[in-house]
């Protein structure tokens, strides 16, 4: 099953966080943010990955997501 733009788009934010940390969150202003990027911090907050419907912190399921997200980005990253 490939990635929809959906899955993407969440993978983006899921990257914007710098660490798999619940010290650090961040804020998706809906009046200036792309519409995915809105509609995926929804739907990660949905999910229960962050606190906030507009961002926030990660939760502890989030935090286990940005790792694997991470490993992910590397591991295609790599030459």
């Amino acid at each position: 099953m490939p990635f929809s733009d959906d899955h993407l788009a969440e993978l983006n934010l899921l990257a914007s966080f710098s660490t798999p940390s619940s010290l650090e969150g961040i804020k998706v202003h809906k009046n200036s943010a792309a519409p995915e990027t809105v509609a995926a911090a929804e739907r990660l907050h949905q999910k229960g990955l962050i606190t906030n419907p507009d961002g926030g912190y990660l939760t502890s399921l989030g935090c286990e997501t940005v790792e694997h997200t991470q490993k992910l980005m590397g591991i295609l990253s790599s030459q």
